[in-house]
This record gives C-alpha cells, structure tokens and sequence, in this order.
C-alpha cells in the first residue's frame, strides 16, 4: 500500500522539474523495473526527494517501493540539502545551478545563524552580529569548497536567487523561463529585481521579457553543432552585457565577466565528464580549442 507522504510546495520549487519527455522515460523506466529502485527520502513524513517518483507511485500504487528517512535540524537544513543533492545532476543549465547553489547557500546561512543565535541572543553587546556575519564567511567558504567554486561565486548566486524568486512572486512562470535558458537576463538584471520595491517589480519583470521579444532568427541564428552552440552562448553572454541596463561599473564589469568563464567551465567540466568514453576520439579538436582560449586570454591580458 502507498504511503502517505506530503509534499512541501518550497522543497519542491528548489527541484528542477523534468521535462514531459524525461518524466515519462523515468515513469517507463519504473514500469519495465517493476519497482522504484532508489529509495524516496523523507524527513518527518514529508518528501525531501524524489517528488516525481512520488507522483508515478501514485499513478501505479502496485510498484514496490522503499523509503529513508534522513533527519535535519530544522527545515532551511533541509533546503540546503535538497539543494546540494541536486547540483549533482548532469543536465542542469548554467542558470539552474547558479539558483540552487544560491537557494543552498541562502538556507544554510539561515540554520546555522538561527543554531548560533541559540548561544548569542543574550549578548547585547552587538558582538552576536559579529558572529553571524563570521558565520555566513564561513559557510560560504564551505559552500565554494563543496562545489568547486569561488567565494564571489557563492555568494552572487545567492543575490540571483532571490531575484529569480522575486520575479516569479511578481510574475509566475517567469522563473522557468530563466532558469530554462529559454530567456537570458544578466545576473545584475535578475538580481536587480529582489533589491526593488514590491510595486516596481511586475515593470522589471517585463523589461526581461521583452529583451526575448526583441530577438529575432536573423540576429540570434540557430547552430547545428556543438561547438557554434558555446560560440553562441559566448555572444548571448556578450549581448547582454551590451544592452542599457542603467550604468555599469568595474565591479560590474569583473562580476559580468567572471559569470561567463564560471559558465563556461560549468559547461566544459560538464560535457567532459558526460562523454568520459568519446573524449579520445576528439581529444585533438579539445586541445585545438584549449590553445585558442589561452591564446584570447593571454591577449586580453596583454592589452590591459
């Protein structure tokens, strides 16, 4: 018989959600196995992973399943987790794992000051919010660790988080146009949205909108191959950092620039470790392309 388990609408929405082809590949998947094969987690009866299998369970209430249940301090513990577990997906774009590498650092800042908080609420000295402020140092330093990035990186996903929620309070569906890809704002214009009042957000939220609406097939031409996709990805990233976003600074400048090389390893680690098997066959092209990088590096380097 089908447990009963309950789903958290914030746990869910940090889960990138499956298209309708992979749901229904996973859904073929369980029916051929006759049994889901990795365990749902839960935590106090509420599904911390494993929503979709959840639901396919529903659907076939005859498949065998199991259960483990994890436990956490509290339910920003939880977040930070279901975060985490989710950057080991493979098929995750650039903007999905800046917003759960955000959301993971927002929750674990947010258990580990509220454990702290225990100990220093009754300092009036204001040396508590010294220590916060050590703490959230800390965590982000754990957080990059973790992840194989830098600190400034950690701590800018967490600023383009809150305006990816931001704009979907204000405007529901806009979230998985970005994080989709099927929109591309720069970080500074996502972020923007969090930092502005309430009333002046649904206006912002229509200004990335309309950024899409403006591309037209000639200007954005569609690649056939792999590597004119990175080229293009490379120009969309420059595009962006063209167009009149109100002023932008050196600050703004570092934070466009180091964006792009973060995606662009993100994407190469990403192929790399996907086609382990392949990566003979085109190791000549991959070293073509390494030398021509370093040549634009050194160049760009050179003319300071």
């Amino acid at each position: 018989m089908l447990q009963q388990l309950r789903i958290d609408p914030e746990f869910e929405s940090k889960i990138p959600p499956l298209r309708d082809e992979e749901f229904k590949q996973l859904e073929e998947n369980i029916l051929a196995d006759g049994v889901v094969i990795n365990p749902l987690i839960v935590w106090d009866g509420v599904i911390v992973d494993g929503h979709n299998r959840y639901r396919i369970l529903q659907k076939h209430p005859e498949i065998q399943y199991s259960t483990y249940e994890k436990m956490f301090p509290d339910r920003y513990a939880a977040i930070a987790w279901i975060c985490k577990n989710q950057l080991g997906r493979r098929n995750l774009t650039p903007q999905q794992y800046k917003y759960l590498v955000g959301q993971q650092y927002g929750a674990a800042k947010r258990t580990e000051q509220f454990h702290g908080n225990q100990h220093t609420l009754t300092n009036k000295s204001g040396a508590g919010q010294n220590v916060q402020h050590q703490k959230g140092e800390w965590t982000a330093k754990r957080i990059a660790r973790e992840n194989n990035l830098n600190e400034k990186y950690v701590r800018r996903a967490e600023h383009f988080a809150k305006g990816v929620d931001a704009a979907e309070e204000a405007e529901p569906g806009i979230k998985q146009e970005i994080l989709s890809g099927s929109i591309k704002p720069t970080e500074k214009a996502v972020a923007a949205i969090a930092k502005a009042p309430p009333e002046e957000r649904p206006a912002l939220v229509l200004q990335l909108r309309q950024a899409k609406e403006a591309e037209s097939p000639e200007e954005k031409p569609k690649p056939k191959r792999s590597s004119a996709a990175t080229l293009q990805a490379i120009r969309d990233i420059s595009d962006h950092m063209l167009q009149p976003n109100g002023e932008i600074d050196a600050n703004d400048i570092c934070s466009e620039l180091e964006d792009a090389l973060d995606a662009m390893i993100f994407r190469w680690d990403t192929c790399l470790e996907a086609n382990k098997k392949q990566r003979t066959a085109c190791q000549g092209g991959i070293e073509k392309l390494t030398d021509k990088g370093i040549q634009y590096l050194q160049k760009t380097r050179r003319n300071r």
